[in-house]
């Protein structure tokens, strides 16, 4: 097989999970109102073998481990397959609320790796303002039209070997912005893009559909499994705000708004480059 250049890949990529955005702005949604349920309750119900992150989320906020309550047998059907083979899920992350969402993206860490890729892809010029905004938007999505965790409808995920006490080899950490994010990537080792493949097998068989450009995420019933199914029915779940006390959804008001700006992109950018240049 030929040699795959990292950074063809990555534009590559990136381009594509671009125009994946952008068609999922177009896919319609048709809110059933389901509420969410606790994950961690349900599993503690069902005796079900999972862990989950205890890193505090954007701004120290706690992480909200929520699915609408339509998935949650499929999920502790994942949690049981793959219990049986010697793996224990891992929930990074679940539901999202605007806030959370929109703080990802102004986070500096994420938004210095972004941009760190971007000035590589750059072959270390500034980069321009709409093409890191279409990057981190491929990473960190913009609106909650296409943020699906804002939908209660998707999930970060790692998995942990039982036996060994570690991690699966995916091939990079979870949270990794480079060109090795991928699910597909070729630049990872073998066994790792092995690995990958066998925990989507899983959620796949279980009605979770793998977003193909993050390694990690998984989502159902919502505008992502429309798109990638290519099934012309409507989503059942878009994004929402949770009342945490009844498990109650109210549609978010005008998803497609942008959560950032590209003035605000700039500001950034130009913080960032200028504090390269001075190293």
């Amino acid at each position: 097989m030929a040699q795959v250049s990292p950074k063809q890949y990555w534009k590559e990529l990136m381009d594509e999970a671009d125009v994946f955005m952008k068609a999922i702005m177009h896919v319609p949604v048709a809110e059933c109102m389901e509420p969410m349920v606790s994950i961690r309750d349900a599993c503690k119900a069902a005796k079900v073998e999972v862990t989950f992150s205890d890193l505090p989320h954007i701004e120290g906020l706690p992480r909200l481990y929520y699915l609408r309550e339509g998935l949650i047998e499929s999920f502790l059907a994942v949690a049981r397959d793959m219990n049986a083979i010697g793996w224990i899920l891992k929930v990074e992350d679940a539901y999202r609320t605007i806030e959370m969402q929109r703080g990802l993206g102004r986070q500096f860490a994420i938004f210095k790796r972004v941009f760190d890729k971007v000035v590589w892809e750059c072959d270390g010029q500034k980069p321009p303002v709409d093409l890191l905004y279409r990057r981190l938007g491929a990473m960190v999505a913009l609106a909650p039209k296409i943020g699906t965790h804002q939908s209660g409808s998707a999930m970060d995920v790692s998995v942990i070997d039982r036996e060994a006490g570690v991690e699966v080899d995916r091939g990079a950490p979870y949270l990794e912005m480079s060109e090795l994010t991928p699910m597909a990537s070729p630049l990872i080792p073998e066994q790792a893009q092995a690995n990958r493949r066998a925990i989507s097998d899983i959620m796949f068989r279980h009605g979770f559909y793998a977003y193909p450009y993050e390694f990690w995420h998984y989502s159902a019933g919502d505008a992502y499994e429309v798109l990638l199914s290519n099934n012309k029915k409507l989503a059942r779940y878009g994004a929402v705000s949770l009342d945490q006390s009844s498990g109650n959804v109210t549609p978010v008001p005008h998803p497609k708004n942008m959560l950032h700006s590209e003035a605000d992109i700039k500001k950034m950018i130009d913080q960032l480059y200028e504090e390269n240049q001075a190293e």
